[in-house]
């Protein structure tokens, strides 16, 4: 913590602290940087860029990376964030798969691991993710200490209080309190939980389709269903972190894949991978998994074309009430089944929607990020905080 107390020498340092957390903060904006760039963004003298660099220099934070010609005058002489100087790994912690990823501190990842997910048990699973980490680390030929920030991507609603992960019922072991606790110790650094969904709305407005758009949400339907929520520009979580947990939405549908009892709310329970399998069952139709009942209905099956409508009936009806709540501008459809459907599903949905919300409704589009959309907000999420975090180490560790 810096002092504001002392006199004119505190209050010089303090300026000082500002001034380079300024330059700092829109070298990593920008990418690349002048001194004439930075004096512009910053309002700042081009004395006190100069000074502000040469401290971030000895920091080590940012270094000169060439110089930018074509225009009148002299070359202008571009600086950039070290990537060295800090590290962000990111996690994906699904029921059937497990995704990390390593990327420097401009976000350029050096390392990705993916295997199938040790969910079932909740010790099982705690030891595959240190055991991942510490390949991922090793191989980027580091030493876990030299991670800055972790974040993990799970399902449900982590519960800070408790330690608990909350409506999380793919992953069992992990609703005990304190059962979170134990990520701690996959590498030592500080770290932070958040749910799935939330993180692949943060990655699709940073890389996606809601780069740019200041309302709207992102829906995954896979093996379960949520919702992020991006309002201003900033993900909305809600007052108990269970925003956008719309796989409890009352449906008023008989045909759930499971009892009530099971966990799973009424939404998610028809419309999840195990609601398109059990719909199709009633029909008739032999299935193993929700990407053959969606092949099938791109072939013109009927009973496939069945299952789909009946499933863009599901998500048409969610989203009504999404809309007439939120008014999003953008309604991106993610997940397993979102991006197997595809076309055929953002299309008959659409449709639907046109009778059932009282204006137009927002553009449904399907997202191109894929299964790294989890990965992405992670490290979208990781990076911001990993930049302040390797600042004030700096600053703790030399003079100003």
């Amino acid at each position: 913590m810096v002092s504001i107390g002392g006199g004119a020498a505190n209050t010089t340092s303090l300026l000082r602290l500002i001034n380079q957390r300024a330059v700092f903060t829109e070298i990593f904006r920008l990418g690349k940087a002048s001194r004439p760039e930075l004096a512009q963004v910053t309002g700042l003298s081009k004395p006190t860029i100069s000074m502000a660099l040469a401290d971030l220099e000895r920091a080590r934070l940012v270094r000169p990376v060439g110089l930018r010609t074509g225009g009148t005058g002299r070359a202008a002489l571009l600086y950039e964030i070290r990537p060295e100087a800090g590290w962000v790994l990111a996690a994906d912690i699904g029921r059937t798969t497990v995704r990390l990823a390593l990327a420097d501190l401009v976000g350029d990842v050096v390392v990705r691991r993916q295997e199938p997910s040790a969910a079932r048990s909740y010790d099982g699973l705690v030891g595959q993710l240190e055991r991942l980490a510490a390949e991922v680390v090793a191989e980027a030929g580091l030493a876990s200490g030299d991670v800055t920030v972790t974040v993990f991507g799970t399902p449900g609603i982590h519960d800070k209080e408790s330690g608990a992960l909350r409506l999380a019922p793919g992953l069992p072991g992990w609703e005990r309190p304190g059962a979170v606790d134990a990520l701690a110790g996959v590498t030592g650094s500080p770290y932070t939980v958040e749910n799935d969904v939330d993180l692949a709305a943060v990655g699709e407005g940073a890389y996606g389709l809601g780069k740019g758009v200041s309302h709207f949400v992102l829906v995954s339907i896979g093996t379960g269903v949520g919702m992020g929520v991006m309002i201003d520009g900033g993900l909305y979580r809600g007052a108990r972190g269970a925003a956008g947990e719309i796989s409890h939405l009352p449906m008023g549908v008989p045909e759930r894949a499971d009892g009530p009892g099971a966990g799973r709310g009424e939404f998610e329970s028809v419309a999840s991978a195990d609601g398109i399998v059990a719909a199709a069952a009633r029909l008739g139709m032999t299935a193993a998994t929700a990407g053959e009942v969606v092949a099938a209905a791109r072939r013109g099956d009927p009973a496939g074309r069945e299952v789909l409508a009946a499933e863009a009936g599901h998500v048409a009806r969610a989203l009504a009430g999404v809309i007439a709540v939120l008014d999003p501008e953008l309604i991106v459809l993610g997940g397993g089944i979102g991006a197997q459907a595809g076309d055929l599903l953002a299309d008959a949905v659409a449709e639907r929607l046109e009778t059932l919300v009282a204006l137009a409704p927002p553009r449904i589009e399907v997202s191109t990020l894929g299964p790294d959309a989890v990965i992405l907000g992670a490290l979208a999420v990781g990076l911001s905080t990993a930049r302040d975090l390797v600042f004030e180490r700096a600053v703790a560790s030399g003079p100003a």
